[in-house]
Parts: C-alpha cells; structure tokens; sequence
C-alpha cells in the first residue's frame, strides 16, 4: 500500500501534522487574565459602549481586520512584532491596549511619543504554557510612561486562581518500568544518572490501555524487558543520588555550632576525668 507501518503506530501524531502550528507569539490569554485587563482598561478610560476587537487570533489577519468606528482593541498581540502593530493602528486612528512583554516594553515604537506605556509588572501563565513577564502599550491616555498598581494587582489575583486551579487539577501519574517518558528521562539526568535506550528496544505509544480517556503527555516509549530492566536500575540509582541531595542541603541550611575553648578543654579532659572517677570507684 506504500504506507508506513509507523503511520498506523501514531496515528494522533499523523493528524497533528495538519493541524495549524502554534509558534512562540501564540500566547492564548487565559480569560480571567484577559477580563481582569479589560475591565481595569475599560474603567481607566472611559470605553464604555465602544467595541471591543480582539483581532489576533490562530490565522487571524490584524491589517484586514474589520475596525468598527470609536472601536478600541484589547488583546493580546505576537510580541515580536508589537511596533509594528501599534504602529498600524496609529496610523489608521484605531484606539489600542496591547499585551507586550515587561522589560522590553520601554522599546517598542523606538521612542515614539504617540506610544503610551503602561508598567504593570506579572508573571502571567499563558494557555499555551508559556510564562511571560507581561506589561502593556497603549495610544489612550495622557502619561507617556506610567505604572498601574491596581492592574498588577488584578492580573495577579487571576495568575494566582489560575496556580490554584491548575495545581488542584493536573494529575500526576506513575508509569511501570516498561514505560519511558521525556520527564523520566530528564529526572535521571537531574541526578546525574545515565540512561540510554537502543531504538531496537523501544516503541513509540501515546497512551497505556489502562488510561481510558487520558494519555502520556508528550508521548513515551514502551520498553524492552532488557531496556525496562535498566530502566529500573536507573530509577534506584537516581532515587539514592536525589536522596543523598536531599540530605546534603539539609544540612548546609542547618545552622552548625562550634565547641568553644572551653569546650574543647573540657572534652579533652574526659578520658583522664572518667579514669579517675572508675579508680576511686575501684577503692
């Protein structure tokens, strides 16, 4: 049939490859972020019964976008091209409040005065797992730079219920031997364990029948009884070396006393101290 066994193997990897990729600008806003931004913009200034656009989207296109009058975009845009698209906007009289990454907010639009920037400094936990130091660039307002204490402190109160939520939800799962998975594989690294599998000792699998609905995040590989073998042997290896890390930093935070002069003398005093007390017994 001319097609490759492996295509049957993963499968749910043949139909990832026709699915739009996501890059490093796709940063999908959690929409308590996104709320907790929107509202403190819309109270700031004043927006109240204008249109909202959120334009950047997955094959979204921002310049042939439908700008309604007195509409004002709040979203967040593909950081690496942030300028660029205020720029636009300016250009084209469109009201904007746009996500930008922290400590290069000061440097987009090179100095342009027409840009307003807005330091709200937090550690937001994007959908597509990234984690970026997020602050903001508008056209609305009247400071060229300014900080927002209540919006940092907003977005903050979401970042935290969204830790909340994913600490409280995300399973954890323990895998036997015979399964190897990339977080293993780097564990064994973090303690300094070698490990390696031949590709003739492993099969690539998405998921362990006995997980139902769920599956390996990221994939794994089913392992040879020989391989599974070393697996486990590895897995004792670095289950001592992180034990004997665990104690060593244990005691470099424990405070460590020393034996004064005093002591010393005294403790070097014992032996002869202890003979005489077991001689004058021993009259």
């Amino acid at each position: 049939m001319g097609i490759r066994q492996d295509t049957f193997l993963d499968y749910d990897g043949f139909l990832d490859k026709f699915k739009p990729k996501k890059t490093t600008d796709d940063c999908y806003t959690p929409p308590n972020i996104y709320d907790a931004v929107r509202d403190w913009a819309v109270r700031e200034y004043d927006l109240g019964g204008r249109e909202i656009v959120r334009p950047f989207w997955p094959g979204g296109d921002y310049e042939a976008e439908r700008y309604p009058a007195r509409c004002v975009v709040i979203d967040n845009p593909p950081f690496s091209i942030v300028s660029k698209i205020a720029a636009f906007y300016i250009a084209h009289g469109v009201d904007f409040f746009l996500f930008t990454p922290y400590l290069t907010n000061l440097g987009i639009g090179s100095g342009d005065k027409r840009i307003r920037h807005v330091i709200a400094p937090c550690s937001v936990t994007y959908e597509n797992g990234a984690k970026v130091d997020t602050c903001f660039v508008t056209n609305m307002g009247d400071a060229l730079i300014r900080n927002a204490p209540d919006l940092m402190d907003a977005i903050q109160a979401a970042e935290d219920a969204n830790s909340a939520q994913r600490t409280r939800t995300l399973p954890k799962y323990e895998y036997p031997d015979a399964v190897i998975t990339s977080a293993k594989v780097g564990w064994f690294c973090k303690h300094h364990t070698p490990f390696a599998v031949g590709a003739e000792d492993a099969v690539f699998i998405r998921k362990l029948d006995a997980q139902g609905e769920n599956g390996i995040f990221g994939g794994g590989f089913l392992l040879s009884e020989r391989a599974a073998a070393e697996r486990a042997a590895a897995e004792r290896a670095a289950a001592e070396r992180a034990a004997a890390e665990r104690a060593a930093a244990e005691r470099a935070a424990a405070t460590r006393w020393k034996l004064s002069p005093r002591e010393l003398e005294m403790q070097r005093l014992i032996p002869s101290k202890n003979k005489q007390r077991t001689e004058g017994g021993a009259k």
